[in-house]
C-alpha cells in the first residue's frame, strides 16, 4: 500500500478518523451499494475477536445462539405502533422477488424484535419454557442517509440478544446483567471508560419501556453510544401474542429484553485510542500481538535470520501470541516500521545478525516513550523468556491505554449549576462530558438540544458519575432529583 499522509487530529479530526481506516486497512466504503462498508481482513479480525469474548460472555450467562430470517413481513413491523415509527424513515422493502410482485412486502431486518416476537409466540406455552434466552449474531440493515465507516453505515454487523422472562422483575435483572456484560467488555478489553445510564424517553428505543446505555467519550469531545440494554415490557409479548401459563394456572404476556452492540464498537476503538501516526489497538483485541521484522544486508545473512525470526514466532504462539513474521521481499525495514504502526500492531520485534550472535531482539511499543533527541524508545530482550517480557509488556499496554483514556475523559469532564455556564461548554467546536440538572421533562429536554444541540446522552446509574444530589434544572430552574450526561453525540 502506498504511504500516505494521515491528517491530524488537530487539523481535521473526521478526515483522521478515515485516514487511519484506510491507512490500517480495516474498511473502505463499498461505492457500488449505497451507504454500505466493506470490511477488510485486518478490519474483520478485530470484530471477530470482539465477536469472541462478547460470544463467550453471553454464553456464561445463559444464553444460546439461534438464527433468523433477513426478511420480516410487513405486517410483523405494522404490529407494534411505537416499534413502526421509530424505523420507518429506515426501512428498506422488498416488494418484488422471482421477477414477480409479492403479495405482502418484506422489510429488510432492522432489528429482529418483531420476528423473533412471532417465533417465541409459538416457542413458549408454559412457565417451564422460561426464561428464554436466545442471541443472534447478524447483519442488519438501516437506510442510513448520511453514512460514516463503522459508526453508521446502511448495512452493520452486530449481536442481538432477545429474552423472555415470567415477570417484570426477572426482566429488569436481565437488562442490568446485560449492560453491565457490555460496560465490563468496554473496560476489560477495549480499554475504554464508559458511563452507564439510562436514556431518556425522546432517546429511548422504539417500543421499548426503558433502554439503559454504555456512553463513552471520544478523542474530539463528542459522545458516542456503544451499547443498549432495552426492557420491552410486555408491548412485544401483547403485540405478538406471546403468553404462557404461570405457576397459578393463569395466563399472562411474557416480559422481554433485547439488547446489542455492533461494529460501531470498532469506531470506538479508533477513536478512543488511535493517534496522528494511525491505529492503536488494545492487546486483548489486536489480531496481530508482535510483528518481527527480519533485517539483513546480505543474502548469505536471510537464510539464518529467517530461520531465527520463525523459530522465536513459534515460541512466542505457543505462549498464546499471536505473531507475525514480515518476510515482503522490496520492502525496506523502514517501510515496513511505516506500515506496522498503522495498522496498530502492540509491539515490534526487530531482527537481526548482530541479534543473532546476542540472542536478543530490539522492541518497540506502538506508543513508545521518546528519549532526548525525540526518538521513539527501544528495549533489548533476551530470546530466553521472550514470551514472559512480551506478556507483561502487552498487560502494561492494556493498562497504559485505560488509564490514558481515562485520564482524557476526567479531563475534558464539567459539572455546571447554570445554563451561561452550560451553554459555554459547547460554544465554537468544544465539546465535553457535562453533568448538569434537567427537571426531567421531554420539553425541556427539547428546548435545550435546540438551543446547544446538545442531547442528553443518560440519566447516570449510581456509582457512575457525580454523586446524586437534588438541585435545579439549568434551564427551568424547576427541581431535579439527580445530574444528568449531555454532550454532543457523533
Amino acid at each position: 500500500m502506498a504511504e500516505a499522509k494521515i491528517k491530524t487530529r488537530a487539523e481535521d479530526y473526521a478526515q483522521w478518523y478515515q485516514d487511519v481506516i484506510a491507512q490500517a486497512d480495516l474498511a473502505e466504503v463499498a461505492g457500488v451499494v449505497k451507504g454500505c462498508m466493506v470490511i477488510k481482513p485486518h478490519g474483520y479480525a478485530i470484530w471477530e475477536a470482539m465477536q469472541q469474548d462478547l460470544d463467550r460472555r453471553f454464553k456464561e450467562t445463559g444464553h444460546k445462539n439461534a438464527a433468523f430470517p433477513l426478511l420480516i413481513p410487513m405486517s410483523f413491523i405494522n404490529k407494534e405502533a411505537e416499534h413502526v415509527e421509530g424505523f420507518a424513515p429506515e426501512l428498506a422493502v422488498v416488494t418484488q422477488a422471482g421477477g414477480k410482485e409479492l403479495e405482502e412486502p418484506y422489510v429488510i431486518r432492522p432489528t429482529s424484535e418483531t420476528i423473533i416476537g412471532h417465533f417465541f409466540s409459538k416457542w413458549i406455552d408454559s412457565h417451564r419454557d422460561l426464561p428464554m434466552l436466545i442471541n443472534q449474531w447478524a447483519n442488519v440493515m438501516r437506510w442510513e442517509l448520511r453514512t460514516r465507516l463503522f459508526l453508521r453505515t446502511g448495512e452493520f454487523y452486530w449481536q442481538e440478544g432477545h429474552t423472555a422472562h415470567s415477570t417484570h422483575v426477572e426482566a429488569r435483572e436481565e437488562v442490568r446483567r446485560m449492560l453491565n456484560v457490555y460496560s465490563d467488555f468496554a473496560r476489560e478489553m477495549m480499554a475504554m471508560p464508559v458511563v452507564r445510564g439510562i436514556k431518556s424517553a425522546n432517546e429511548r428505543f422504539a417500543g421499548a419501556v426503558e433502554t439503559q446505555t454504555i456512553e463513552a467519550l471520544m478523542q474530539d469531545g463528542k459522545a458516542l453510544q456503544c451499547g443498549t440494554s432495552h426492557d420491552l415490557g410486555q408491548n412485544f409479548g401483547k403485540a405478538f401474542d406471546v403468553t404462557f401459563q404461570n405457576a397459578e394456572g393463569e395466563r399472562d404476556f411474557v416480559w422481554q429484553t433485547s439488547w446489542g452492540v455492533s461494529t460501531r464498537l470498532i469506531g470506538a476503538l479508533i477513536m478512543t485510542h488511535s493517534d496522528d501516526d494511525g491505529l492503536v489497538v488494545p492487546p486483548k483485541l489486536a489480531p496481530i500481538h508482535v510483528v518481527i521484522v527480519p533485517i539483513y544486508r546480505k543474502d548469505d545473512e536471510k537464510a539464518a535470520v529467517y530461520e531465527a525470526a520463525d523459530k522465536l514466532a513459534a515460541e512466542l504462539k505457543d505462549d498464546g501470541l499471536r505473531v507475525e513474521v514480515d518476510k515482503r521481499e522490496g520492502m525496506k525495514p523502514g517501510a515496513k516500521y511505516y506500515d506496522w504502526e498503522r495498522k496498530g500492531v502492540p509491539i515490534r520485534l526487530e531482527l537481526g545478525p548482530r541479534d543473532l550472535e546476542g540472542r536478543s531482539v530490539m522492541s518497540k511499543m506502538r506508543l513508545a516513550e521518546l528519549d532526548e533527541r525525540g526518538r521513539p524508545v527501544k528495549e533489548i530482550l533476551p530470546w530466553d523468556g521472550l514470551g514472559v517480557a512480551v506478556g507483561e509488556r502487552l498487560d502494561a499496554f492494556q493498562k497504559q491505554l485505560y488509564d490514558r483514556a481515562l485520564a482524557m475523559r476526567e479531563a475534558n469532564t464539567v459539572s455546571v449549576d447554570s445554563w451561561d455556564d452550560f451553554v459555554a461548554c459547547f460554544e465554537g467546536s468544544k465539546s465535553q462530558f457535562v453533568y448538569a440538572h434537567w427537571d426531567g421533562t421531554s420539553e425541556t429536554e427539547l428546548a435545550i438540544k435546540d438551543a446547544t444541540k446538545a442531547t442528553l446522552r443518560c440519566i447516570p446509574l449510581e456509582g457512575e458519575g457525580p454523586a446524586a444530589e437534588p438541585g435545579k434544572c439549568i434551564k427551568t430552574g424547576n427541581p431535579s432529583a439527580q445530574r444528568v450526561l449531555s454532550l454532543i453525540h457523533i
